[in-house]
């Protein structure tokens, strides 16, 4: 690391410092006020008011309705783009079991500190952070990515609790799955249950039966797949023969191409029982986010500033997680590595409620923060390079041809 490296790394860890206790309330509210995707308006009034305190210009309700919960604000001037996502979802019924309090209070961190660099060095570029909601359910990202939220942009980048399952400060390309939702909806006809069952067509069954389906349909599928279903609606009283129901499935695949190819084989499951029962199917397919493929030119980036700041990043995790994001969608170059938490039990991890309280404590949020000090300084590499820029251009040229 040179000297002036050295003087700019420092630079940002006091930015970091000198905002920790105005980004603890931040996480801190965001942590205990839970909210699903699209209604998080407590998060977003939350982060802009922050942003507007310290002086910053922020769009709120940016690129959408005036219901809509991202907000955008950028510093800086001229030369290359880079964006900071701040996600700020909950679960339900167990909150923030997902941690995305601390991913929003990374982003920020290194929003705040990679701004100041920019300034107190003269340095050309600018840095936005990007408030991206719903990406737990609806694809919010995929949602900004349209509206033109990206346009321009040379790279994006954030970062994901995980649990401790190794002894390390994080893993820096973690494999994310394809993933696409579809809402099942079985339409029958009424009866009384106990008087005349045979005039019905019951709409339960249907779903029963498609649920049934995909269970039997899981032997034949390849380890790479996954396929989750809820029954959100099964009737409305028990001596009625339901005459609607609904279903919510959501189907994952290591590529997209075989996500594709498993999307009709749940559609004929759905088929399969709503023909068995007399009752008709309608399936409303909705958000999709493809597979997580990072650059690894970023990725690089990042693990020589993690290795300057004495962080300690395992280049890839062993196995895939299971999981997916909206991150994978886009068309710019982007990285979202994992930093771990010192959960009570490491078997636990994201989407239970022991994580949840995890996210929530004052030492996962110092982990966090250790995180945004290196993803702050991957983001001014990135502004301060041209050929980096460049190279990172073609690089994403090529993943696309090889990608379906």
């Amino acid at each position: 690391m040179t000297s002036t490296q050295e003087t700019i790394a420092t630079q940002q860890a006091e930015i970091v410092a000198k905002h920790t206790e105005e980004l603890w309330r931040v996480n801190q509210e965001i942590h205990s006020h839970p909210e699903l995707a699209f209604k998080e308006t407590h998060a977003h009034d939350t982060v802009c008011g922050l942003l507007e305190s310290l002086g910053y210009s922020v769009t709120r309700h940016a690129h959408g309705l005036k219901t809509w919960t991202a907000f955008e604000v950028e510093a800086g001037s001229d030369g290359g783009v880079v964006v900071y996502n701040a996600e700020y979802d909950a679960l339900p019924g167990i909150g923030r079991a997902c941690g995305h309090n601390l991913i929003a209070t990374s982003s920020i961190a290194a929003f705040l500190a990679t701004a100041d660099a920019l300034k107190a060095n003269n340095i050309s570029g600018r840095v936005r952070l990007l408030g991206t909601p719903g990406e737990e359910e609806g694809g919010g990202k995929v949602a900004l990515l349209s509206a033109g939220a990206y346009r321009g942009v040379d790279a994006c980048l954030m970062g994901h609790p995980g649990p401790l399952l190794a002894p390390v400060d994080g893993v820096v390309h973690v494999p994310f799955m394809a993933v696409v939702g579809v809402t099942v909806t079985f339409n029958g006809v009424n009866a009384h249950a106990g008087n005349a069952p045979w005039l019905g067509k019951n709409a339960l069954d249907a779903a029963v039966g498609a649920y049934n389906n995909i269970s039997m349909l899981r032997q034949q599928m390849s380890p790479e797949q996954r396929v989750h279903a809820v029954i959100t609606h099964g009737g409305d009283r028990a001596n009625v023969i339901p005459h609607r129901t609904e279903m919510r499935i959501l189907i994952r695949a290591s590529t997209n191409a075989d996500l594709e190819a498993t999307r009709p084989r749940i559609a004929s499951c759905s088929q399969g029982a709503a023909d068995a029962t007399g009752c008709t199917v309608d399936l409303r397919w909705d958000h999709h986010y493809k597979d997580l493929q990072c650059s690894g030119l970023i990725e690089s980036a990042f693990a020589k500033n993690a290795a300057m700041q004495g962080r300690t990043y395992m280049a890839k995790a062993p196995t895939g997680s299971g999981a997916s994001t909206d991150q994978g969608n886009y068309e710019i170059p982007s990285i979202h590595p994992i930093f771990l938490l010192d959960v009570e039990d490491p078997s636990i991890g994201p989407h239970h409620r022991k994580f949840a309280a995890t996210a929530g404590t004052r030492a996962s949020f110092a982990i966090a923060l250790e995180f945004a000090k290196v993803m702050a300084a991957t983001g001014l590499d990135i502004l301060q390079s041209g050929a980096l820029r460049e190279e990172l251009t073609s690089e994403l040229a090529a993943a696309r041809n090889g990608r379906t």
